[in-house]
């Protein structure tokens, strides 16, 4: 998204929110791009930085996968084992 320097800040706090939520935010000034916000989590791996578990997880990693993909799984039952024994 694309914001003029004035629309920023008065809605400074929709911006934010969007660049939480993972959205890069692009700040301009007389028509030229001059800022983004992103989110912390995505600062800091771009940064090279470790992020913590927590941190990871709030950022959506899983986002950027197909989790509607299909996967291609053996047909064959599995094999007996005796677990009494």
């Amino acid at each position: 998204m694309h914001w003029q320097v004035q629309e920023a800040k008065q809605r400074f706090s929709e911006v934010l929110r969007a660049a939480e939520a993972g959205e890069a935010q692009i700040v301009t000034k007389h028509g030229e791009e001059v800022a983004v916000l992103i989110d912390i989590a995505e600062y800091r791996r771009l940064r090279g930085e470790q992020v913590g578990l927590m941190a990871y997880l709030r950022a959506d990693p899983l986002d950027d996968f197909d989790l509607d993909a299909e996967i291609d799984r053996r047909r064959e039952q599995p094999r007996d084992i005796d677990l009494a024994g």
